[in-house]
């Protein structure tokens, strides 16, 4: 009985793989690149431990800077050399404007109802500059007014409680939810229970770690993908109720917001102009770009996860890095001394400007620990790229980790020097020096990435202008870890815990009040 079951199963099986890639082949004729020699049917599946930013980056080494792994039905394509990044992001952007889903992200995002994975077209395009307009752009005063306002309160907290062991995960993650709130949900949402704002960083963990996860059930024919060994579609759909859940809640009390105010006009914030968006085309049937009530719900996860976890994780990893090389403490609190001044403790716009070390720190920690290691890109027609072929529909997988580290772009690559960045010629954030491109490059690169970079500045800035950091008793700067936890944007494994003490001078214990 189970022979005669396993056979109905395995021979449609063996025929649609065999008809699949036979016609595959013959259709593209190019070879595809190098790579790990995978096992019939299944491919390179049983190598899937490995498919992380660090074990594609050693695969690289082996089989070079553009390699070809199969995973059942799926091609993934690697891309680990700045030279065929360039073609991917740059050259051929428009071949490469589209991103490969998985079960998991197709469900949490509501069918691709979001910025970050939909595909690219006039819906795209559309949300694209409703984002900017709506919350990055400068002209956007209220997003860049909650960074001040609550990196400020951020600092109150620390002054009340120095010389105590600090947890700086945490502390970073509040100062990044609370932005997130004031900045896209309204200044009412900010001020909302503890509990609640507990609850949205449990949801951004969750969907972090089931992002990133391979999941078997995604390199199957879709009539199998109930399959669901590691348990990762029942996890998205708990993670999805919660959302949806979170969401909600946030959606009903500005449609509450409207109602009992009079002045409707007042203070309107993302979700408001969506919401108003979705009102004014609620008839429109011919519109290709039309926002749905999905489309609003992918949008708040955006800004969610995209404006809380990226910016916080960033802010521990610098504080970690910096906490090892007490050298390179010490040089950026002594610019900052020097900039700002120990007499008073806010770091203003101005004195960013000036603060050319503190920016080669920011930029060598992106390059270590950049915010999202893989950026993934999915083809909208079949590809040659350096004479392989690459199909329309498959996966490639550009490793901004590797790139950051690639030994014929760096000296010393493994080591935290953000002096590097004080040469002429050094790479610049914004995507065109391939060898460093923490925020992605090209039309799908992060259009977040003004704003997140501000928040990550002042903070840090902040954080080291005012405060003192040393670790608990019996630690020392040898003894702190860069063990990385799963995730798609890579935390920490183990949080970071410090112990800050008042900077000499400066008055902020006595000002703290009035911060």
């Amino acid at each position: 009985m189970y022979t005669l079951m396993t056979l109905i199963l395995l021979v449609p099986l063996l025929l649609f793989l065999f008809r699949h890639f036979l016609s595959r082949r013959l259709r593209l004729g190019k070879p595809y690149p190098p790579g790990p020699k995978g096992l019939p049917i299944i491919g390179n599946i049983l190598m899937m431990n490995q498919f992380n930013h660090r074990g594609l980056a050693k695969l690289s080494r082996t089989y070079g800077g553009l390699l070809h792994l199969r995973l059942g039905l799926s091609h993934h394509f690697v891309v680990s050399s700045p030279q065929i990044a360039r073609q991917i992001l740059q050259v051929q952007d428009h071949v490469f404007s589209n991103r490969p889903t998985t079960i998991a992200i197709r469900y949490l995002t509501y069918g691709q109802s979001d910025l970050a994975f939909s595909n690219y077209g006039p819906f795209w395009r559309r949300m694209r500059k409703l984002y900017v307009m709506m919350l990055f752009s400068r002209k956007r005063a209220e997003s860049w007014v909650s960074v001040d306002q609550e990196v400020h309160k951020a600092v109150r907290f620390v002054a009340f409680n120095v010389e105590k062991p600090l947890n700086l995960n945490k502390l970073a993650f509040s100062l990044t939810r609370d932005i997130t709130f004031r900045a896209a949900f309204g200044s009412s949402s900010s001020t909302s229970d503890e509990g609640r704002l507990n609850e949205f960083l449990e949801i951004i963990h969750e969907f972090s770690k089931l992002f990133g996860a391979f999941n078997v059930a995604d390199y199957v024919p879709s009539w199998l993908s109930w399959i669901d060994p590691q348990g990762i579609n029942k996890r998205a759909e708990k993670a999805r109720k919660s959302l949806d859940s979170f969401i909600e809640s946030i959606i009903n009390d500005h449609l509450h917001k409207k109602k009992t105010e009079h002045n409707v006009d007042d203070e309107t914030d993302m979700v408001d102009q969506l919401l108003a968006l979705y009102k004014e085309e609620i008839n429109d049937n011919d519109s290709e770009a039309r926002i749905y009530l999905d489309h609003i719900k992918g949008i708040i996860m955006d800004v969610m996860f995209g404006g809380t976890e990226t910016v916080a994780l960033a802010i521990e990893w610098v504080l970690t890095e910096l906490l090892r090389s007490p050298e390179n403490m010490k040089r950026v609190q002594d610019e900052l001394a020097t900039v700002v001044g120990l007499e008073r403790w806010s770091v203003e716009d101005t004195h960013l400007e000036k603060l050319t070390f503190l920016k080669c720190v920011l930029k060598e920690t992106l390059r270590l620990h950049p915010p999202f290691p893989l950026l993934l890109h999915e083809p909208v027609e079949d590809a040659v790229v350096s004479g392989y072929s690459i199909p329309k529909g498959s996966r490639v997988i550009v490793n901004s980790y590797a790139l950051g580290r690639d030994p014929d772009s760096w000296s010393d690559p493994e080591i935290f020097k953000p002096s590097r960045f004080l040469d002429t010629g050094a790479p610049d954030l914004i995507g065109n020096s391939f060898e460093f491109i923490p925020f992605g490059s090209g039309r799908r690169s992060c259009p977040g990435m003004q704003l997140e970079m501000y928040a990550f500045e002042l903070a840090v800035a902040h954080l080291l202008h005012c405060f003192t950091w040393t670790l608990p008793d019996g630690v020392k700067s040898g003894d702190v870890d860069t063990v990385e936890g799963p995730g798609i944007s890579v935390p920490k494994a183990n949080s970071l815990v410090a112990v800050p003490t008042t900077r000499l001078l400066c008055p902020i214990v006595l000002e703290s009040h009035n911060v």
